[in-house]
């Protein structure tokens, strides 16, 4: 997926993926996305989280095991996810 895509736009402003890393695991977060008929310009039907896991900063966010800032990112990426999914 493409940061320009509207999931990430769609309430939050979410210009920078890197802050979803995964605490177990090395190397970037890769987001994909499956579209309605295999094309970028309709619907986002699916989107797939690799390589990070933003339900374990909801999940600790009340006892302070993860940054504040990544974890607030992770709301907002929920929240857009929600959002997204709702309108569309």
């Amino acid at each position: 997926m493409l940061r320009s895509d509207p999931v990430f736009h769609v309430f939050f402003e979410i210009n920078d993926l890197d802050h979803f890393p995964q605490a177990y695991v090395a190397g970037d977060p890769i987001f994909k996305g499956i579209f309605e008929d295999n094309d970028r310009r309709k619907r986002l039907m699916a989107i797939i989280n690799y390589n990070t896991d933003v339900s374990q900063f909801w999940e600790w966010s009340g006892r302070g095991l993860r940054p504040f800032d990544q974890t607030n990112e992770a709301y907002k990426l929920g929240v857009n996810y929600l959002i997204y999914g709702l309108t569309h």
